[in-house]
């Protein structure tokens, strides 16, 4: 084993459940890692919303879970002791995804802890970012708080590490700005590049998630963690460049603000923008660690920020082609499905239940001059053309999985705006749902295929479903509070 992987453990004596855990994200960057350095001593559970074949870290299971489902969260949880939560949701997971990647992070978070609660989970441990003292969060980090107190919000303890940049070859951070390097001789600056960083190597978060999972709190609580190391993002431009033997003119750039440098350095590294921009955005902020007192507890210092690059330079350097993001499985696993999530305001007092039984009543009022919202006894509502019989839309009232006022399920099952088609993922369905103490309602559409051809539903359809879910919110916010 190497040097910087040697840990001195704090004195206090080792607690291991035993139990199964979890990992969500168990393909990605940390969860392969983290999957291996775990599978010797306990059982490990991968999730994955396509499982590998053949498996690459040999001791884990795979379980599928696809996290847009609450059913599939469910089943994949059953039987496990703690679970680690290392997902986020800045990439398309359909052909056309309408909404912001923040509302697809709340949805993910919310299912996985309603079904962690309801599999009787002891304690997640969930992996974010560092949070500034700064009310004005760039989006990116916003989503991660917002994550993070969505986990928790369904009682069970939730064990938060809070970290800046991973310093790992597989890390996206980390590969942008190394691809950034080895492509680019001269370096703009912005005047956010003079903000600290505190980064992190692999080893030291793998070390970190590990005592999480051997010392299980009884309570949730966050934890900053870093390496010590603290220096502004230029200087770990220039110190990573010295680490490769590369020769770059560094020079600053008056121009403020973020969208001219993540267009910029998507363009350069070959990163999707969905995963640049988010990632750029948040360099405004300073992100360095209040306190390392978890670290000092579970005897894990912290690597060097040069001996942490080293080691992640041994793995070899990037090659010169466009980024593997942006040859994603969904692009033909999810051809023509849509997912589309909309963050609406709810009124105090107001539940989604209540929002999903305005919604029928909206459309009619809304569209009048077009369509009749029909609803019948069980709840189930059929949308159909003024004047005609021809069914437009058909939703069915899942009672079975909308037992709670907080989440109301209608199955899309049928009409002539809809292609019936096997599904990689699941069923079509629209879902109204309570976020975020009650505060925030996702109104979310997942695994639909129009019937329409794609170029026309991308043109109609899918513009008027969007401004029709903004006049939505608008509607539920001009309707009386209860009690008056």
């Amino acid at each position: 084993m190497s040097s910087w992987r040697r840990r001195e453990r704090a004195a206090r004596p080792r607690v291991d459940t035993g139990g199964a855990v979890a990992i969500a994200g168990a393909t990605g960057f940390v969860g392969r890692a983290l999957a291996a350095a775990l599978a010797d001593r306990r059982r490990v559970i991968g999730l994955a919303r396509h499982p590998p074949h053949p498996a690459p870290e040999a001791g884990v299971e795979w379980r599928r879970c696809d996290l847009f489902s609450l059913l599939q969260c469910e089943a994949a949880l059953q039987g496990v002791e703690q679970a680690v939560y290392l997902v986020h949701s800045m990439l398309p997971s359909a052909h056309l995804t309408q909404g912001a990647f923040q509302d697809f992070d709340l949805i993910c978070a919310d299912n996985f802890a309603r079904a962690a609660a309801q599999a009787g989970v002891r304690q997640i441990v969930y992996l974010g970012g560092l949070i500034p003292d700064d009310p004005a969060l760039s989006v990116h980090l916003r989503s991660r708080l917002e994550v993070e107190q969505t986990l928790a919000s369904r009682g069970v303890p939730v064990t938060a590490l809070r970290a800046s940049i991973i310093i790992g070859s597989g890390g996206s951070s980390y590969r942008m700005f190394r691809a950034l390097l080895e492509r680019v001789p001269l370096i703009p600056c912005p005047p956010c590049s003079r903000n600290f960083t505190e980064p992190i190597a692999l080893d030291d978060v793998l070390a970190l998630l590990s005592h999480c999972l051997e010392h299980p709190a009884a309570q949730s609580r966050s934890w900053d963690i870093g390496s010590g190391d603290v220096m502004t993002y230029r200087a770990l431009l220039e110190r990573t460049a010295g680490l490769l033997g590369l020769r770059r003119r560094f020079f600053s750039v008056p121009l403020s603000g973020t969208f001219w440098f993540r267009s910029w350095l998507g363009l350069v590294t070959g990163a999707p923008q969905a995963l640049a921009a988010p990632l750029a955005e948040s360099i405004r902020h300073s992100m360095v660690c209040r306190d390392r007192r978890l670290q000092q507890a579970a005897g894990v210092p912290g690597i060097p920020f040069e001996t942490a690059v080293r080691a992640a330079l041994a793995r070899g350097r990037l090659g010169r082609g466009p980024h593997p993001l942006r040859h994603a499985p969904w692009r033909e696993l999810y051809r023509y499905d849509v997912r589309s999530v909309q963050r609406l305001d709810l009124p105090p007092g107001r539940t989604a239940r209540w929002a999903a039984e305005q919604y029928g009543a909206f459309l009619g009022r809304r569209f009048r001059w077009l369509l009749r919202a029909e609803v019948d006894a069980s709840r189930s509502v059929r949308f159909r053309l003024a004047g005609l019989r021809l069914c437009l839309v058909e939703l069915t009232f899942a009672k079975d999985r909308s037992q709670s006022d907080s989440r109301q399920v209608f199955y899309i099952t049928g009409g002539a705006l809809v292609r019936r088609a096997p599904r990689a993922s699941g069923r079509p369905r629209l879902e109204f749902r309570q976020v975020l103490g009650g505060r925030v309602l996702l109104v979310a559409i997942h695994d639909y295929r129009p019937a329409l051809p794609w170029p026309l539903y991308s043109l109609t359809q899918a513009g008027i479903h969007r401004r029709a879910m903004l006049a939505f919110g608008r509607y539920l916010a001009g309707l009386q509070p209860p009690g008056e």
